[in-house]
């Protein structure tokens, strides 16, 4: 049975969504392939008895989504090929009313607002002139990392100034850490659910990329010792505390083993820490176990506020000097204002107050999440940014989010944290850091709702 085009009078409502998953259902069945030219807005919408509108609003979803690309002139056609990276947060547009649990930010408010206005009001005055005018990164950065210090001692790892490197935010830190750790044709390791953006980063760099199996603490030490054995791996990336779309935890047993693995086989390790001291009560970092061959980071983007864009690689000795020219080639340095900010909010106890409140807002919002999913299986830590639900065996993945979609509330497939196939558990990621709290205890509902019923098999089809 043909899918393409969809019948007249056959697309639910809103239509447009419909349509939208007519075209990627078409797409992946083959019966539009890459470099097709897309009926024009006119002719599909007389065709289906659609507005134009509507035409004109799923095009333009599935151009957000990067699967069609628009030429003036030309057309809509079908992508060549898939989006360079897969996104597990929905592009919303800012008219659709939708709870975005798919984006995953730390809880902001106006406390954040006020203490900025008030930096900035300092700095107006007394601005370093390192900051405006120096091209100098050590020279000019040399008192931030003094100031760094303290909050990755908060952290659990104890280092010094000169081992610091800081970056315009986690995802710098974790380029830099890859590009220093590995050379092009590399083998990188991770946990076979992990971090989003690793898979783009990889190929882009020309590293190789393989999961490897974990449990509800993380990467399993066996695994990743076959691992070894079978290949010549050149890192292991890792989420260990917390940060995995799982929640997955690592014990300090099974840091000790990862460690001990890893020494044996002469692997680097890359430890994204990039909540920092959120969870007051973890095991240290694997960086303080195996200082010698870790590569450790760490930011204020997701534990304090997404506009301060600064966090610090923390890099084996060993490795310093390449680390700094890696930096160097790609950004120079970070940037002179956000670390001139992060350092006054270190020293005058802003960063702490602001870490003590972003505790207290998710601490609140997780409880929102046991009480309203009581006797539904998911996994959360304490004051985590996420929690993560196993799909019931009743449900397809695509189906379940694309329901939670249409109910108003935006969430994050399994399949875009995978790096194995099959995939290994069909689950949601859902963020709770977005919106207000009764934003997160209605959208929290409507996933409670899906998760409990068992849903009619052309539901499934969606």
């Amino acid at each position: 049975m043909s899918i393409w085009p969809p019948e007249p009078g056959s697309l639910r409502r809103p239509a447009y969504r419909s349509l939208a998953q007519s075209i990627i259902e078409a797409i992946e069945a083959g019966e539009l392939k890459p470099g097709t030219r897309l009926p024009t807005h006119r002719a599909l919408s007389y065709d289906l008895g659609l507005s134009v509108q509507t035409v004109s609003r799923a095009y333009e979803e599935l151009t957000r989504m990067g699967i069609v690309e628009g030429e003036v002139g030309r057309g809509s056609f079908v992508r060549a090929g898939p989006p360079d990276a897969r996104m597990p947060w929905h592009r919303l547009a800012r008219s659709e009313e939708v709870i975005d649990c798919s984006m995953l930010v730390p809880v902001t408010g106006e406390i954040h607002a006020t203490r900025m206005a008030a930096t900035l009001s300092e700095l107006a005055e007394d601005l370093p002139a390192t900051s405006l005018f120096s091209f100098r990164p050590r020279a000019t950065l040399e008192s931030h990392c003094a100031h760094a210090l303290a909050w990755l001692a908060r952290c659990g790892l104890e280092t010094t100034a000169d081992q610091i490197l800081p970056t315009n935010g986690n995802t710098s830190a974790m380029t830099v850490a890859l590009m220093t750790a590995a050379m092009p044709g590399d083998l990188i390791v991770t946990e076979e659910m992990g971090h989003h953006t690793l898979q783009s980063l990889t190929n882009t760099l020309g590293l190789r990329l393989a999961g490897i199996a974990m449990d509800r603490e993380g990467v399993l030490p066996g695994a990743f010792a076959q691992a070894c054995e079978a290949s010549q791996v050149k890192a292991l990336f890792l989420l260990p505390s917390g940060l995995n779309p799982t929640t997955a935890t690592m014990s300090l047993e099974r840091r000790e083993a990862i460690a001990a693995v890893a020494r044996a086989h002469d692997v680097w390790i890359i430890e994204n820490d990039a909540w920092g001291p959120i969870q007051s009560r973890r095991p240290p970092p694997i960086a303080s176990l195996a200082p010698e061959r870790t590569f450790y980071f760490t930011g204020l983007t997701k534990c304090l506020l997404p506009g301060l864009r600064i966090a610090w690689l923390v890099v084996p000795d060993t490795l310093s000097a390449a680390a700094r020219t890696r930096h160097l080639v790609t950004s120079w340095m970070a940037t002179p204002l956000m670390a001139e900010i992060a350092a006054r909010w270190l020293a005058d106890g802003t960063a702490l107050e602001l870490l003590n409140w972003q505790r207290g807002r998710l601490a609140r919002r997780n409880a929102i999440a046991v009480r309203i999913l009581e006797g539904i299986d998911f996994c959360a830590t304490p004051n985590g940014l996420h929690i993560w639900l196993p799909i019931p065996q009743t449900w397809r993945e695509e189906a379940f989010v694309a329901h939670a979609r249409h109910g108003g509330v935006a969430i994050a497939a399994g399949a875009n944290f995978a790096y194995r196939v099959p995939q290994p558990v069909q689950g949601v990621r859902i963020s709770l850091g977005a919106g207000s709290e009764q934003d997160i205890e209605q959208g929290l509902k409507v996933i409670a709702r899906l998760a409990r019923c068992t849903p009619e098999p052309a539901l499934l089809a969606i």
